[in-house]
């Protein structure tokens, strides 16, 4: 059934970044959208996130590359040290010959303003419905629609279902069932405000103090006026998939062995988000009739390739195009979205996994690790990320 055909809206579970990103992808291809969400309102929290040439590419053929570039900061280079000696493991340049050889910078940005671009463009459209506090329950189907009811027991009809619900999805936990894999590695968050930060360290740099069994990372945020900081360790304790408050007492215990020039980063926030983490096997299948999962409810990772906010946006891009070329034939579209999206995110998960390893290596594995891209020019290292950065709408389908 195509757009043109039908009275009814194209439903989209959840607000987020994933969520507004295919709402604007949808509404491209012709449809009117319902976006519903759970929390009262739409918006974001966290702190920062990085945003790749790929992240780019998907904000330009959603219509608000523009919007994202007026809030992001624009690094110079990526940088690894070793956390414990201070060693340079590997620097990478983003700089001019980074851009033009990937056609988009390198950013950071604080996750409520990339969430803020998406939702300007997606309230200019004039062609999505917001329904704020209502959570997906369960998802019922036939061969015209799908209709899902909330936590009220109101039903919601639409052509189709995308379900961008998030790493604890309703709808992958129907169709699915599959458990989360918890990492026992715990995730602190902050922002810091730049006249807190250490001098010594306000480089214009995505910026990661790998350590044994933790890591601490760095950038700027908002026109450099914030910091922010993430510091990662392995639990002593038996977690589960949360989020938190931190103690600040908890994060300090893990970092006794980080040289004086990183620890410091631990002592700057006055409040801390803590994320016990988790992740899901990669599966093939993430169509279930008329409806189909989209970022972190299709493809939950870890955080250590920087790519959540990245695939899901390539999500909402790339299902656009399986409509596009597939003049709007639902099923058909939703084939070659699964088809061109499944190995790709895979692959990210996967990755994350083993960068965990490598970032967390200690002994002689931590030796093994400074020694790996030593002398590596910088042409070498954007050979090697041409298959995370060098993706585009262009190429985004399935051959």
């Amino acid at each position: 059934m195509s757009a043109q055909k039908s009275s009814l809206p194209f439903l989209v579970g959840g607000g987020g970044i994933g969520g507004l990103a295919a709402a604007l992808a949808l509404v491209r291809q012709g449809f009117h959208v319902r976006v519903l969400e759970q929390s009262p309102e739409i918006g974001e929290i966290g702190a920062g996130i990085q945003l790749g040439p790929n992240a780019f590419h998907a904000l330009d053929a959603l219509g608000v590359g523009e919007r994202a570039r007026g809030r992001a900061v624009y690094t110079d280079e990526l940088v690894m040290h070793d956390a414990i000696d201070e060693t340079l493991v590997g620097r990478i340049p983003t700089g001019e010959a980074f851009r033009k050889r990937f056609g988009n910078p390198y950013a950071v940005i604080h996750r409520v303003d990339i969430h803020t671009s998406l939702l300007e463009g997606a309230q200019q459209t004039g062609r999505i419905e917001f329904l704020t506090s209502t959570r997906i329950e369960r998802v019922e189907q036939d061969e015209a629609s799908v209709t899902v009811f909330d936590q009220h027991g109101v039903a919601h009809r639409g052509v189709a279902l995308l379900a961008a619900d998030g790493g604890r999805s309703v709808v992958r936990a129907q169709y699915v069932g599959d458990p989360p894999r918890i990492t026992n590695h715990v995730v602190y968050r902050a922002v810091v405000d730049k006249k807190d930060f250490p001098r010594e360290l306000q480089w214009n740099a995505a910026s990661i103090w790998v350590g044994p069994n933790c890591h601490l990372v760095h950038y700027p945020l908002r026109g450099g006026e914030q910091y922010n900081v993430v510091v990662t360790f392995h639990s002593r304790n038996k977690e589960e998939w949360s989020v938190t408050d931190g103690s600040k007492e908890e994060v300090q215990s893990y970092f006794q062995e980080v040289c004086p020039k990183a620890r410091q980063l631990i002592d700057l926030p006055k409040s801390w988000k803590r994320w016990a983490t988790a992740d899901r096997e990669p599966i093939m299948q993430w169509t279930f009739g008329r409806a189909t999962l989209l970022g972190d409810a299709a493809h939950p990772t870890t955080q250590y390739m920087a790519q959540g906010a990245c695939m899901a946006l390539e999500d909402a891009v790339t299902l656009g195009e399986a409509l596009r070329v597939n003049n709007n034939d639902i099923t058909a579209a939703y084939e070659l979205y699964q088809r061109s999206r499944v190995t790709r995110t895979a692959r990210i998960v996967l990755s994350g996994r083993e960068m965990g390893r490598i970032y967390h290596a200690k002994g002689v594995e931590r030796l093994i690790r400074n020694s790996l891209w030593k002398g590596r020019t910088p042409e070498r290292f954007y050979d090697a990320l041409e298959w995370l950065y060098g993706w585009n709408v262009g190429n985004c389908l399935a051959d």
